[in-house]
């Protein structure tokens, strides 16, 4: 199980990453990319842990989702949903790609709102 300790030292070292590579003045535009993308993923998993769990609470957003998901498990790539007198649709987007941009290696999810 994460702490919330482990999630404010994953977020340091994110920081620190990010810090290094604006600092960086060579020509690699790549570097530091790995560890940054590797934090990133950590922060993430960490984030996702706690708020699982119940250590973080959840955004409004995050509890509506919750509740979509727990309404409609077997939902697919774009479809509508009515739900609360609202209309929902689920979109799938890249978290994070390959190093040459051609592979999806996370994807995010997530419920949006359809006017």
């Amino acid at each position: 199980m994460y702490t919330q300790e482990d999630l404010t030292q994953a977020r340091k070292a994110l920081q620190s990453w990010q810090e290094k590579f604006d600092r960086y003045s060579g020509n690699n535009p790549n570097k530091y990319q790995a560890d940054i993308k590797s934090a990133r993923r950590t922060v993430r998993l960490i984030e996702s842990a706690l708020k699982a769990s119940g250590e973080l609470p959840l955004t409004e957003q995050e509890q509506l989702e919750k509740d979509l998901d727990a309404a409609f498990p077997n939902a697919e790539s774009k479809q509508t949903v009515e739900f609360r007198g609202r209309t929902y649709q689920l979109k799938f987007w890249p978290l994070e790609k390959s190093r040459s941009g051609k592979n999806v290696i996370d994807w995010g999810r997530g419920w949006v709102e359809v006017t």
